[in-house]
């Protein structure tokens, strides 16, 4: 079992408009709306490939049971969200099917209490006995110790479960330092970490401050992956127009799963690209186009440089 780990989920709803324009009114041409959170959607995608995955973090209010409810539809997913008496907060993203640019508007989540956040803790601990690895994504909801990640690592790895970190900020500069298995940032991320805009650099010092590999998201370019084994590129055939929300978790969907597969390193970025890039192609995120993903599996570049110390 994967467990995926999602401590702000949210109502995702997704809006499409013929061009977005500022200051003005706009006709919606369609709606959509899915369980969301960043390990929602990489749970999603997990499930979509045949993995068995266990799903956890924090639902509340109306919008917490409307998630929910949508989560019992999703085959091979069990839901072990943790209770709390705030509402899960909505995203919305307008897609201008023109441009094919998406505006997103994230609201912050509910505010946890500390009864809640111990919990939650105590979940994550049972459910780390069956899990073959685990995924900790997104941002923190109020009221979650800025430190959470770290402490989440230091249990996973105590347990002896491989752990994926992705998240920003003052979160991933305290969980890396906790020495998680990898970390995916993508390059504003791994800028803000390291100080360093020149990926090559930023993802050796990312490994220094405690990272055992790092795969950094450089947006149409691909990844960028800095393991004990060796440094790879690996990039997509063209730049693909659509919906870019959620192509990064795609990505996660397709490491972990090559993780736990026992895959090689080129193996799992490939799939990992294909993905991401099938997911662009899909309406919203946490989905796929499953067509796009069979074609583009076997026409990812993976290069290695082998000169990278």
């Amino acid at each position: 079992m994967i467990l995926t780990v999602t401590l702000n989920t949210a109502v995702d709803i997704t809006y499409r408009v013929r061009a977005l324009r500022p200051h003005s009114s706009h006709r919606v041409s369609e709606v959509t709306e899915r369980p969301g959170g960043k390990g929602l959607n990489v749970a999603r995608v997990l499930a979509a490939l045949g993995h068995r995955v266990t799903v956890t973090g924090f639902s509340g209010g109306v919008t917490g049971r409307s998630l929910r409810e949508q989560l019992t539809g999703c085959a091979g997913l069990v839901d072990a969200l943790v209770p709390v008496s705030g509402p899960t907060r909505r995203t919305i993203a307008v897609v201008d099917t023109a441009s094919g640019d998406t505006t997103q508007l994230n609201e912050p989540g509910p505010e946890i209490t500390p009864a809640e956040w111990a919990a939650f803790q105590e979940t994550y601990g049972h459910l780390l006995r069956s899990a073959s690895a685990v995924a900790l994504c997104g941002s923190l909801p109020p009221g979650v110790p800025v430190g959470a990640y770290a402490g989440l690592v230091r249990a996973a790895r105590a347990a002896a479960v491989p752990v994926l970190l992705d998240t920003s900020g003052e979160p991933l500069r305290r969980g890396v330092a906790a020495r998680p298995d990898i970390v995916k940032p993508n390059a504003d991320e791994l800028a803000e970490l390291t100080g360093s805009h020149e990926p090559l650099l930023a993802t050796r010092d990312a490994r220094r401050r405690g990272a055992h590999a790092v795969v950094a998201s450089l947006g149409a370019r691909g990844l960028l992956a800095r393991t004990p084994e060796g440094l790879w590129r690996a990039a997509p055939p063209g730049q693909m127009r659509g919906n870019p929300t959620g192509a990064g978790d795609s990505a996660v969907a397709g490491l972990l799963s090559g993780l736990v597969e026992n895959l090689p390193w080129p193996e799992r970025l490939a799939r990992a690209v294909a993905l991401s890039a099938a997911t662009v192609l899909a309406p919203v995120a946490g989905e796929f186009d499953r067509q796009a993903y069979e074609a583009l599996a076997n026409r990812i570049a993976v290069t290695e440089d082998a000169t990278a110390a």
